[in-house]
């Protein structure tokens, strides 16, 4: 896709694939502002009884961006939604903290990336929070209020 990604080698339980892929959801940890890995937030979701880690893609505090669930597979980030989109988690507790340039420009970078890989356009129809679906604080305040600016990141960074 043009950005790098860490590979995970993660194990999980029965995944099905996605048949079509026409959005991306943006996400964060939320209960704690740590640089939790994709590896911690996979046994987190294991630990819950799912098939494993629920998103896609997963950016780190420094703006290392960690592969999550397989990018073809239908992802368990947003009841009612996962059949179609890809879930992105930016690392931290945006009700509280800020997130780092460093994740923003890796999301922009990965938004714009995934945009190209599926033949969509960053834009408010096709990149969305998830609080525009579900009733949950998600992706905080502090990164809502900036998806604007991410999408306008990402529309710079999808024509270059």
């Amino acid at each position: 896709m043009g950005i790098t990604v860490r590979p995970t080698h993660l194990s999980f339980r029965s995944l099905s694939n996605r048949t079509v892929t026409d959005a991306i959801i943006v996400h964060h940890i939320g209960n704690t502002n740590a640089d939790v890995s994709a590896a911690t937030v996979h046994q987190w979701h294991l630990h819950n009884g799912w098939s494993g880690i629920g998103y896609h893609f997963l950016i780190r505090k420094d703006g290392a961006i960690e592969e999550g669930r397989p990018l073809q597979a239908v992802g368990a980030h947003c009841h009612g939604q996962n059949g179609h989109t890809v879930g992105v988690n930016i690392v931290g507790n945006f009700e509280e903290a800020e997130p780092e340039p460093e994740q923003m420009d890796a999301a922009a970078r990965l938004i714009a990336a995934l945009c190209r890989h599926y033949g969509f356009s960053p834009s408010d129809s096709t990149v969305f929070g998830h609080r525009d679906f579900n009733a949950t604080a998600c992706p905080g305040e502090n990164l809502y209020v900036r998806l604007p600016e991410l999408i306008e990141q990402a529309q710079n960074a999808y024509i270059y």
